[in-house]
């Protein structure tokens, strides 16, 4: 699996329509709409906008007015012959005044993403895992130590009778974070809540 390093453009032009293939690395859904909305008002004579989603949870096609099935859904199939995620794909289509059917639709939303992708950087994508831990007070920024250096993201701090602090780490990283951070801690500390994620 991978994800893109950076966005990455290419246009393409079919009996004298312009399709500019886009693809977009993101994290969310909303993130999408922002960029779809920001593309639109970029393009005001554009004649369609048409995606493709590929996110955690959050995938989604629109063929923007085309008839069913000639743009969103070939896009679509591109990313997933790519094996990416976290990628929002578009084709901005200018129409040339020649209608391409649905066959010749469907090749050039294709094409369109294809052409994209060769200009395109792709980096794998590493599963991380979430967990908690709980720890004295004392002992939180020896903790906050052991989490920076195997690069934890902190996504919660929370204080009651200890310190508990949600994170999430590679998941080749877990099991030596949890390791370190027991002997660090002499025992001291109680994990929970461990779940892998993409």
């Amino acid at each position: 699996m991978h994800q893109l390093a950076a966005p990455a453009f290419a246009e393409i032009e079919i009996k004298k329509s312009r399709f500019l293939g886009q693809l977009y690395p993101l994290h969310s859904r909303a993130e999408a709409r922002q960029t779809l909305d920001a593309l639109r008002r970029a393009h005001p004579g554009a004649v369609h906008v048409c995606w493709a989603l590929i996110c955690a949870g959050e995938s989604g096609l629109d063929d923007d007015g085309e008839p069913s099935g000639t743009a969103a859904k070939p896009m679509y199939n591109v990313l997933v012959h790519k094996d990416v995620t976290n990628v929002l794909a578009v084709v901005v289509r200018y129409w040339g005044g020649i209608k391409l059917g649905a066959g010749g639709l469907t090749r050039a939303y294709g094409q369109a993403i294809s052409e994209a992708f060769k200009q395109a950087q792709l980096i794998a994508v590493e599963s991380r895992r979430e967990a908690s831990l709980e720890v004295a007070y004392a002992d939180e920024s020896q903790a906050r130590h052991w989490l920076d250096k195997y690069q934890a993201q902190i996504l919660e701090v929370s204080y009651a009778q200890q310190t508990c602090i949600r994170y999430s780490v590679k998941d080749k990283e877990a099991a030596a974070l949890t390791a370190d951070l027991i002997t660090a801690l002499k025992g001291q500390v109680r994990f929970s809540d461990d779940t892998a994620q993409a």
